[in-house]
């Protein structure tokens, strides 16, 4: 039985609120909202908004939009207000936000798996040319993002996504989230298991679910069953990893509390194997916990990773076991390290069908609503009509035969969407930024796209793998703490005094291969406009210094600081 305000769980049910407000657990019997969030999640679920949004809003227009709507319950619905044009990275913190809120929207589009057909990508793109003024953004969660969308056409939008089975259904708010899965779920050769299934099944049981509409914040989920640990499952709140138990053969190993944001935190291993059938349940569970043990009184401290944090793996592996499961889990084995550096899909590659996938890379995710159309016509000429977005900003083609290889790479390179990237196109990743982010401080997507051709210009030769991630703010939407080179948006002092854009840098983050957090070294801050002489001179450094087969990360943790400086 769900838990809610109204209706809480037999789990619940025997404990009884204590005279202090606590950490807004439900399950501690704490129903009285701590926080404004809280407070109009219990006035009116999230999801009733869409009625409001085509009766009302959509037919008055912007300024008859309810302040708690449209700062809070339209997310629910893939809709945030973006940022006033004209407004610098030093008034983000210090406006309020009907000062910073522009009368137009992002509008998310979920995409849980990364999966699309030819039809869906091809509305998708007469979505973004008709509404967005020709904008789309490939994020690192697999979905699509539109901007410049009105009020007044959100209801036709919905109708020709939906017409064609896409939703913005919990893309945003205080929910869970689109699922990521591997993009080549299904048909890679070494696949261990395929997710699919188990995507399928968590998506039909907790998206637009009541039951699951008012968590204490955003729910991350990744599932795969790739040995190239292709989802960033160690910073999801749930991660399904496939792996084979000895006994039991193919199944996932489920990892909890992964996140990043001011307060990073790595996922940890439950020690338990669950099989493709009992997988959502599982995760159905994990997620209950959250909504009933989550902390509600702060939102700096209602993420999962803080719950998992304060009780470590053991008690939350019982809590979910004797309380919403009600039987004990199989131990079982972690995930092997990947064996190779990218886990992008990017290149040609065989399916286990004996037929090819292509993947490809755009500039730092961004493309526009007429090359996505493009990609669609060419993936439907020479594909099967399956297309894949990538938690790396990037893109496949699915379902190739060997003759059709060729001609859908050479349409894909006259788009400037490179097959055999420079590690540069490949490894660079950015999040929204100022241009339309309301927390953002700092410009990234074209900054990111003409560092990208400045590195390639000076280090034409540079062949190893190495990310470079910019993201706007601390909120860590691009992962600057697990890149190499993690670039953390602020304003600071250049030489001559002026306030300028600038960031933080952190070195020697990663994912997969000994996966850890960034080194921030003392002091370490870089302007803009000193951005591509830093990294130039960086890696130059790795070069000359690197042992043999010595990664980016490992050198960064031996190199003294004077040369990453």
């Amino acid at each position: 039985m769900a838990a809610t305000p109204e209706r809480p769980a037999a789990a619940t049910t025997r404990r009884k609120a204590g005279r202090h407000r606590g950490e807004g657990q439900w399950a501690a019997g704490h129903f009285t909202p701590l926080n404004g969030n809280e407070q109009f999640k219990k006035d009116d679920d999230g999801l009733n908004v869409r009625t409001r949004i085509e009766t009302i809003y959509a037919r008055r227009g912007f300024d008859s939009i309810d302040p708690n709507d449209l700062r809070g319950r339209m997310r629910w619905w893939g809709l945030y207000t973006q940022r006033r044009p004209g407004i610098d990275g030093g008034k983000t913190a210090v406006l309020e936000p009907e000062e910073l809120d522009d009368e137009f929207f992002m509008l998310r589009v979920r995409i849980d798996g990364g999966r699309l057909t030819t039809d869906q990508l091809r509305v998708i793109g007469e979505i973004s040319q008709e509404f967005a003024r020709g904008t789309a953004d490939i994020t690192d969660r697999q979905n699509v993002q539109f901007h410049w969308i009105r009020i007044e056409d959100v209801p036709e939008i919905w109708r020709r996504l939906e017409g064609v089975g896409l939703s913005t259904t919990e893309a945003c708010g205080d929910t869970p989230r689109a699922i990521l899965g591997s993009p080549v779920a299904g048909i890679a050769e070494d696949e261990i298991i395929d997710g699919t299934p188990v995507i399928e099944e968590i998506h039909r049981r907790i998206v637009g679910n009541p039951a699951f509409s008012n968590l204490p914040r955003k729910f991350k989920t990744a599932v795969s069953g790739s040995p190239l640990l292709d989802v960033a499952h160690e910073i999801n709140d749930i991660s399904l990893v496939g792996v084979v138990h000895p006994e039991l053969g193919p199944g996932f190993d489920v990892w909890v509390g992964g996140g990043l944001s001011t307060n990073p935190k790595l996922g940890v291993r439950l020690g338990a194997w669950v099989s493709a059938e009992e997988a959502a349940e599982v995760h159905e569970g994990v997620l209950s916990i959250f909504r009933d043990y989550g902390y509600r009184r702060l939102r700096t401290r209602a993420r999962l990773k803080f719950l998992v944090a304060d009780w470590g793996p053991e008690k939350f592996r019982q809590v979910l076991e004797d309380e919403y499961l009600g039987r004990t889990l199989h131990d079982g084995p972690a995930p092997a390290e990947p064996a190779q550096r990218w886990r992008d899909h990017v290149g040609v590659h065989r399916q286990k069908d004996g037929r090819f996938y292509v993947g490809f890379a755009p500039r730092v995710g961004r493309v526009d609503g007429a090359t996505l159309t493009k990609i669609a016509e060419l993936a439907a000429v020479h594909g099967s009509g399956r297309v894949r977005t990538t938690a790396e900003q990037k893109m496949l083609v699915l379902d190739l035969t060997e003759d059709r290889v060729d001609p859908l790479v050479a349409g894909l390179e006259a788009l400037d969407l490179r097959v055999t990237p420079s590690p540069f196109r490949r490894g660079t990743m950015a999040c929204t930024g100022i241009e339309f982010c309301k927390l953002a401080i700092v410009e990234t997507k074209g900054r990111g796209a003409s560092l990208i051709d400045e590195l390639e210009r000076r280090l034409p030769d540079f062949d190893e793998p190495v990310t470079i991630n910019l993201n706007g703010c601390p909120n860590a939407c691009a992962r600057i703490q697990v890149a190499d080179i993690g670039l953390k948006g602020q304003l600071m002092l250049d030489e001559s005094g002026e306030q300028v854009e600038g960031y933080q840098v952190h070195l020697g983050g990663a994912l997969g291969l000994q996966a850890g957090f960034g080194r921030k070294v003392r002091g370490l801050k870089v302007t803009a406009a000193e951005l591509p002489d830093y990294i130039e001179r960086l890696l130059t450094a790795f070069t000359e210094q690197r042992t043999e087969g010595e990664r980016f990360a490992q050198w960064v943790g031996r190199a003294e600081e004077g040369a990453l400086k």
